[in-house]
């Protein structure tokens, strides 16, 4: 709680001083503006994120704009029952000229977390590096009713609600393909490429694991909502 108070008090402090130098607070600063899609992921931009997990009429509106836009492919799910049941997820087909392995299932903030950091960082510094337009990006999924590490007892993972993206691996207009087990410990142009793209999406999701925290993880990127930018 006094966490939270802190935080509070220091994005109050800073949009004080940003309103008394320019007159006007910017968006990604201000802790009352609504959030956008094109807002950058500061402090106060990933609290707002935190806060749509509690307003899915919010998260869901945010989420049609950006398939107005082009940026997503995305239709409701059916709520689901069973030991882990689902509401009001989504089945994202594409994030705009970004194709997918396959649809995956979402709940609403990790589709809009994911399309903001696609749209906004990550095709663009993924065609910079690679010289060549990113065109689809391979998962291994998001839905699965387990607990962490499949163990027996414990608590449940964030797959179990469909609250993280595993992705694995990378292809671009001109044929190339990247794949994180292989390409990650590389100190060429791939390596760059992957460390770069973990690391520049963080501040856009609740917490990143990568193939540098533990065995589990050496073949993807966990990009999931839960926490507050731990990155790993």
């Amino acid at each position: 709680m006094a966490k939270w108070g802190g935080f509070l008090i220091f994005m109050l402090l800073a949009a004080t001083f940003a309103w008394w130098g320019t007159g006007a607070i910017p968006p990604q600063y201000n802790p009352w503006a609504p959030l956008t899609l094109d807002d950058p992921p500061t402090l106060v931009t990933r609290y707002k994120l935190r806060g749509l997990e509690s307003q899915p009429q919010r998260c869901f509106a945010l989420l049609e704009t950006a398939r107005a836009r082009g940026m997503i492919g995305w239709r409701h799910q059916p709520d689901g029952g069973g030991e882990c049941p689902l509401h009001d997820r989504v089945r994202v087909a594409n994030f705009g000229a970004i194709a997918l392995s396959g649809p995956f299932l979402a709940s609403c903030p990790l589709a809009l977390r994911s399309v903001m950091f696609w749209h906004q960082r990550g095709a663009k510094l993924a065609g910079q590096l690679q010289g060549s337009a990113l065109t689809r990006i391979d998962h291994i999924g998001s839905y699965a009713c387990r607990n962490i590490y499949h163990r027996s007892e414990g608590r449940r993972s964030e797959h179990a609600s469909a609250d993280v993206l595993d992705v694995r691996g990378f292809r671009f207009a001109d044929g190339q393909r990247i794949n994180i087990l292989k390409d990650w410990p590389e100190d060429g142009l791939r390596g760059v490429l992957l460390r770069e793209l973990f690391y520049q999406g963080c501040p856009y999701f609740g917490n990143s694991l990568g193939p540098e925290f533990n065995a589990a993880h050496a073949d993807h990127f966990h990009l999931g909502v839960n926490g507050f930018g731990l990155c790993r």
